[in-house]
């Protein structure tokens, strides 16, 4: 194992001295190569939203520049090879900001929503920008009215981000949807879902913002890249209070999410730790809000699904007959381009958990019509394999409604493995079991007469 600390830099007059430890492997991060403008997709953003009449404040900007850190940090440090584990990292931060005094006083909160997020171990250091940076951000014009925006909405190309944003649209909100442009696949939904809604809205003045932001491969030296992206939300959050601070006033920053997977309960005592994302998990949003508080910043981030499952969203969509033309267009694989081994081009593959969580919400909602392409369309043709890809999240699934058959009320202490619970109440937290027990119950209906065996 090796320890790794991220410096991040503003151009080559950025020359604090900044110490490392022994046995610590020291990489710069460079956020100004020419012209002042701030790379990784951060100053296109900033342009993007100028054009929008959005001016985020420079705590905004700070908070983007660190998810930065995390991002590269997250995703060009690999667990096999830099962890005793294979999994636990030690990673340290060192970010430029424009107050380092406040943003210091929030460290240890920081750490901990860090490292609850992504199971590393993580140390942050803040430190002023240099001479030059202190405003970063472009100034409002004089009588320039403000943005028309009442609504900021985390938009994933995903179902839940598109049900989130037809029950936003529904209802004449003007909302400001935040998008972190990945690989293909993703950057293709989110645009075809846009122009649906765009066509299917076109006098309502809602738009977008898609923060473009990635790594080379090699920005750590001799280190291979990560492929397991824990701390991605930390980025989409992060994002969407970015341009929140660009409006007069307080914000609330919708993330859609359904509460089964926002649990994220394991499946079988073997889904412990890596094996469970906590991306949208109630403790990791408590503290989102917990830090928007610390930083001074005037908004919050809620996820109004979280006592929903996927099915009870798309039964309830506000507009159902929009959400069936659009569906086959939102993407839910989390390997839409595996197809690509076999010939086939990008599509689900209908056998991982969030395909399978997928396909099981259709069914509840919208009945036995399913348009969405899947690389295994009748999950009940054959006896699917768990020693392969195929049928290991089926039989994990069948784990998991069993047990919670033969004993019901084990579902109110299991909704605390994936994470502490302390700020529920306990009505909410009646209600996160009644979500676990409804979302398997529907998996149970879409696995019904599905074999899962090893081979």
């Amino acid at each position: 194992m090796r320890r790794h600390v991220i410096i991040g830099r503003f151009g080559t007059s950025d020359r604090l001295p900044i110490p490392t430890a022994e046995g610590e492997v020291r990489t710069r991060l460079e956020f100004v190569v020419a012209r002042r403008r701030l790379e990784h997709g951060i100053g296109q953003a900033l342009d993007d939203l100028a054009g929008l009449g959005v001016f985020p404040s420079e705590m905004g900007l700070d908070l983007l520049v660190l998810a930065a850190h995390v991002q590269a940090a997250d995703t060009r440090i690999s667990r096999t090879t830099e962890s005793q584990d294979t999994w636990t990292r030690e990673i340290r931060l060192v970010v430029p900001v424009s107050d380092p005094a406040r943003w210091s006083a929030a460290t240890a909160l920081l750490q901990r929503m860090l490292n609850f997020l992504t199971g590393d171990r993580w140390t942050l250091g803040f430190r002023p920008r240099p001479a030059g940076f202190e405003a970063a951000v472009p100034t409002r014009p004089t009588g320039l009215n403000p943005p028309p925006f009442n609504s900021f909405a985390l938009f994933s190309g995903g179902l839940d981000s598109l049900i989130g944003a037809i029950d936003s649209l529904e209802p004449g909100l003007v909302p400001l949807f935040i998008s972190h442009a990945a690989e293909g696949a993703t950057s293709a939904s989110q645009d075809s879902l846009f122009q649906g809604l765009k066509r299917n809205y076109p006098r309502q003045g809602f738009d977008r913002l898609r923060i473009w932001m990635t790594f080379p491969d090699g920005l750590v030296r001799n280190v291979a890249s990560e492929k397991t992206t824990r701390g991605r939300s930390f980025l989409f959050f992060a994002a969407g209070v970015f341009a929140g601070t660009g409006l007069p006033g307080s914000f609330t920053l919708r993330v859609p999410e359904n509460g089964l997977i926002a649990l994220n309960v394991p499946l079988d005592p073997l889904r412990l730790g890596a094996l469970s994302t906590r991306t949208t998990h109630p403790f990791y949003m408590a503290r989102w809000n917990d830090l928007l508080a610390a930083l001074g910043i005037q908004g919050r981030v809620e996820n109004p699904y979280w006592d929903k499952t996927k099915g009870e969203m798309v039964a309830n969509c506000a507009n159902r007959a929009l959400l069936s033309r659009l569906l086959p267009h939102a993407l839910s694989c989390a390997s839409p381009t595996k197809g690509r081994w076999h010939g086939r081009g990008i599509e689900h593959c209908g056998f991982c958990l969030p395909c399978l969580i997928r396909r099981a919400a259709i069914l509840k909602g919208l009945g036995a019509t399913d348009p969405t392409a899947y690389t295994i369309p009748n999950l009940a043709a054959h006896v699917l394999d768990t020693r392969q890809a195929e049928g290991k999240q089926v039989r994990s699934f069948q784990f998991a409604i069993e047990r919670l058959h033969q004993r019901p009320q084990l579902a109110a202490l299991l909704i605390h493995k994936p994470g502490p619970l302390t700020d529920e109440s306990p009505a909410q937290k009646t209600a996160l079991a009644d979500v676990y027990r409804r979302g398997l119950d529907e998996l149970a209906e879409l696995l019904t007469g599905v074999q899962a065996a090893p081979s």
